[in-house]
């Protein structure tokens, strides 16, 4: 019978889980406070159950004899060592969606009560002032909520957004149209969405991508008196582009719950009336806490019990006899993925992955799990090889997989295409026999290539001069050619550059080499 501690509160409904599924539970609530007991007793059991207290570090993980699985109740896992963790073959969960109902009406609850004033209008009638005119509120009915994000939360919060009779738009690069037909919600680009909206809320990851995403030039792209609602990360918002647009009355209100420093304290944005602040509770409800309980103590029996993996934050396990052959293709998969991944600037409709050769006889679920996952990560935060088919299928990705017997050139190989709304791109590559991935075909261009950590991709037409000209020009910007890779699809037609490159171009670079003649497209990529 396996055993598992639980070192942080859980309810009694969840340690009963563990029992009624056969598992051996040891609830000592406390525990993870006293670093010294935990590494003392952790070598005995098979799992570990936690909330944030316990810290679950290096020192401890060595002492995890028997440990198979540490299970998260709740999204964040910053008490967790989880390279460490990985190093030692020890699956580490959480349970990113049981707070998601809770975060969407904490938002939903912001955005009624900058609409109608109620925080402050709470202080001034309790310090008997009784200022009803000083009040007036705009209703929500009619209005244009302008959601980005449009993933778990972000559609929660549509649902109940349209319950208030609002008109709802979402800006997600992976919102397919018939996904937003579901939801009943508009798909529009980010322009969009800042020119309409009365409301914004925001519902994405911080990454890159979206760091800044409300900035100063954002603002001014907005309407007049739109009212901003920030519920998922700081630093998504510009907090000081933000602070002059409040003063200067561009945007009539903002509610946030999360700050780009936390705890926040002596924020300017405090100054001002017009701004409702709250720290952080979009995931405290009694029913949020329960919810992630009894979804961990469920996660971690099933795996326990039967080897399901739910909610992995790390790899999935792979036996030992197919370690050696199949990590090579993995790591393949998942290359190819982040290739098609990050050249796809519109909504993906599908992804079709095809396996030829011997590796179609091998077990396709963890590479198919692995191009998913480097498909979506450019664009996403909190996505995993467990995750990623999951999210591919709530975002109304169909993913389709074809495996067949040996027709081409190459002994194996593996084909990604993906499927967006303006064109199919396709990207496919085989394993050499010193393991490593290479690229052999791009967009239907053969041509052969190996993935380095910083990579130029250049389409353009076939004529002479081209290559001369970029050459010069990465010179003249001070770019070292690691590797120069060629293809094209006919004489006169359209070619392809794949350049391995010391260091990385700037935007700016980048921009020079997308304004050369007979150039297409000219995009960085980094493995």
């Amino acid at each position: 019978m396996p055993k598992v501690l639980v070192s942080d509160k859980l309810s009694k409904t969840a340690v009963q889980i563990f029992k009624d599924n056969g598992v051996e539970v040891d609830y000592l609530p406390d525990l993870g406070k006293d670093k010294d007991k935990l590494f003392e007793v952790i070598g005995q059991y098979d799992g570990l159950a936690i909330r944030s207290a316990t810290k679950v570090t290096e020192k401890i993980i060595s002492a995890a004899k028997n440990l198979k699985v540490i299970g998260r109740a709740g999204i964040g896992v910053d008490n967790v060592d989880i390279p460490a963790a990985t190093k030692k073959g020890i699956i580490v969960m959480n349970t990113p969606f049981g707070n998601s109902i809770t975060t969407a009406e904490h938002a939903i609850s912001l955005m009624l009560s900058l609409a109608r004033q109620i925080p402050e209008a709470d202080v001034s009638t309790k310090a008997s002032k009784w200022e009803k005119n000083r009040f007036m509120g705009v209703e929500v009915t009619n209005k244009v909520l302008g959601i980005i994000g449009a993933g778990n939360i972000g559609s929660i919060v549509a649902d109940r957004a349209i319950g208030l009779k609002m008109k709802v738009i979402a800006f997600d690069p992976f919102l397919s149209p018939e996904r937003a037909q579901t939801m009943g919600v508009e798909k529009v680009d980010l322009d969009e969405l800042f020119k309409r909206a009365d409301f914004i809320t925001l519902h994405t990851p911080l990454i890159d991508a979206t760091r800044n995403i409300i900035s100063a030039e954002a603002i001014a792209r907005m309407k007049a008196g739109v009212r901003i609602i920030n519920c998922a990360r700081g630093g998504l918002v510009d907090e000081a582009a933000l602070y002059e647009a409040l003063k200067a009355g561009k945007v009539a209100g903002a509610a946030l719950d999360v700050f780009l420093e936390e705890p926040a304290q002596n924020s300017p944005l405090f100054e001002l009336p017009n701004v409702i602040c709250t720290p952080h509770l979009g995931a405290s409800t009694t029913e949020a806490q329960e919810n992630v309980a009894l979804q961990v103590a469920e996660q971690i029996s099933a795996y326990l019990m039967t080897g399901e993996i739910t909610n992995a934050l790390n790899f999935p396990s792979i036996s030992a006899e197919e370690a050696p052959r199949l990590t090579p293709w993995v790591k393949l998969a998942e290359a190819l993925g982040s290739f098609a991944g990050q050249l796809t600037e519109t909504s993906l409709k599908a992804i079709r992955i095809e396996y030829e050769g011997a590796v179609a006889l091998l077990n396709t679920k963890p590479m198919t799990a692995a191009a998913l996952n480097g498909v979506l990560k450019p664009q996403m935060e909190d996505v995993n090889m467990v995750s990623a088919p999951q999210i591919a299928k709530d975002r109304g990705i169909n993913v389709e997989v074809i495996t067949r017997d040996q027709q081409g050139a190459y002994e194996n190989y593996i084909r990604l295409t993906v499927v967006t709304e303006r064109q199919e791109r396709s990207v496919a590559g085989t394993v050499f026999a010193n393991g490593k991935p290479r690229i052999i075909q791009v967009k239907g261009i053969n041509m052969e290539a190996e993935l380095t950590p910083s990579m130029l991709y250049v389409t353009n037409e076939d004529k002479p001069g081209h290559i001369g000209r970029l050459g010069t020009l990465l010179g003249t910007l001070g770019i070292n050619i690691a590797n120069f890779n060629l293809g094209r699809a006919e004489v006169g037609g359209d070619a392809i550059a794949l350049l391995s490159i010391d260091g990385s171009l700037k935007d700016e670079q980048l921009k020079q080499v997308a304004a050369l003649p007979g150039v297409k497209q000219a995009k960085s990529l980094a493995f």
